[in-house]
């Protein structure tokens, strides 16, 4: 056997790069604090699969997809002897050229879909112009986008095992490969990169990392740009901002449907325990205001997810503490939290979230409180 170099140093960067950005970006996706990571990152990994597409047709030989195996009746007899050493791979066996490929065109979807999620829910990003149109469509984009990175996922961990099974049980060197560059094989082959295909490598993981930094630390890039705008509660009724805002924060009207605020207005007299009374005049132009820009009203992420999750309540309820979308998205967070000095109360919301009283309700600027501060 002969030790040949068969994959220079950009493919095993590049394929490093790729399992720390697919991994981070699920990870951050889990969590709404951590949305512009996930971005970031998500984003990252799509110019890496893109550089890695037309590496596919300008790479050296053994990374062009015209080396790739991709005959069916090798797939299937490769496939069918798992357990038993088949014939001499120098490239991509049958099983890893397909999962490529497949790996490729689910990191395009799930960007895509990303993109779509990112603008349609959220109001973020170069496809925001949706919003307006298509977000009662937030919840089916999500999930479609869920669906992909599980599928991306579950094709992942296919080839992780392909590649566990090649070096335990018939004793292939790919994971070496990848590791050092070189193969044991039967004749000496070793792979030479052109002065162009070192600069297109080059270029390939400098843009995949510049792309990682600019899309995180750049927060006016249109890729993630928020076009969610500031609300002054003050210019557009005095009454609400005034009144409202003397005795506690100024809740955005979108937290609520009409019907919580109709009841709320009624009973200022008992209002969570305190005589909040208002002349008639007052009343009216607060509850006028609170009805046209109530959930209803509303084209926010949170005031669609408050009235579907209010949807089967025939309940009047008028603390937003007490609504089922509230309560489910806070649900994981250390009940000591809400007694702290810094927080106080449930009802605190701008403790953790910054330019609530400006109406947004951003998740990357959620900042929950340390006890230990």
């Amino acid at each position: 056997m002969k030790k040949s170099y068969i994959w220079p140093l950009i493919n095993r960067v590049s394929h490093v790069l790729l399992i720390l950005f697919l991994v981070v970006s699920y990870f951050s996706g889990s969590y709404k604090r951590f949305l512009d990571y996930h971005v970031a990152f998500g984003y990252a990994m799509f110019v890496l699969f893109l550089f890695r597409f037309v590496w596919g047709f300008v790479g050296p030989k053994y990374s062009k997809f015209k080396d790739f195996d991709f005959k069916a009746k090798d797939l299937v007899s490769y496939m069918s002897s798992v357990f038993v050493k088949t014939k001499e791979y120098i490239g991509h066996n049958p099983a890893s050229s397909y999962a490529i490929v497949v790996m490729m065109i689910l990191s395009f979807l799930i960007t895509i879909s990303g993109a779509l999620e990112l603008g349609v829910e959220k109001n973020h990003g170069f496809l925001s112009f949706l919003h307006v149109s298509y977000f009662s469509y937030m919840e089916p984009i999500s999930k479609v986008h869920l669906w992909l990175v599980y599928l991306l996922i579950a094709v992942v961990f296919a080839h992780i095992t392909g590649s566990l099974i090649d070096k335990f049980i018939k004793k292939s060197d790919a994971i070496d490969s990848m590791i050092c560059g070189y193969k044991q094989i039967s004749k000496k082959i070793d792979i030479k990169l052109s002065l162009f295909q070192k600069t297109f490598g080059v270029t390939w993981i400098l843009v995949s990392l510049f792309a990682l930094f600019y899309i995180f630390y750049a927060k006016n890039n249109m890729l993630v740009k928020s076009a969610n705008i500031k609300q002054n509660y003050a210019l557009q009724n005095p009454d609400f901002a005034q009144e409202c805002g003397d005795c506690h924060m100024v809740y955005p009207p979108f937290l609520l449907p009409k019907k919580s605020w109709t009841v709320m207005m009624k009973n200022l007299d008992n209002h969570f325990g305190e005589d909040a009374s208002l002349d008639k005049a007052t009343n009216l132009s607060i509850l006028s205001y609170l009805k046209a820009n109530s959930a209803q009203n509303s084209k926010q992420e949170s005031a669609f997810k408050i009235l579907k999750s209010l949807k089967d309540d025939n309940s009047v309820v008028i603390a937003v503490t007490k609504t089922p979308y509230w309560e489910k998205i806070h649900k994981k967070i250390d009940s000591n939290i809400f007694k702290s000095k810094r927080v106080k109360s449930k009802a605190d919301c701008k403790a953790c979230h910054k330019n609530i009283e400006n109406g947004l309700i951003e998740d990357n600027l959620i900042k929950i409180p340390s006890l230990k501060g």
